[in-house]
């Protein structure tokens, strides 16, 4: 288990949203007060972004 050691402050609302230590760039995360999916752009230093919304694939 992954010990939360980094924090970014969520784009959307501000709060600090914690990152595990062994966070990635691109892994997804949830701010736990306004409940938004955020990316993560930057581990050094840790930086959020909204997360792309996922769009429906209809083969073209």
């Amino acid at each position: 288990m992954s010990k939360t050691v980094l924090a970014a402050e969520c784009p959307e609302c501000a709060a600090d949203v914690g990152l595990d230590a062994d966070a990635r760039v691109s892994e997804i995360v949830e701010c736990v007060e306004c409940r938004s999916e955020l990316e993560i752009e930057s581990v050094d230093p840790p930086t959020l972004v909204r997360a792309p919304e996922v769009e429906e694939d209809w083969g073209e």
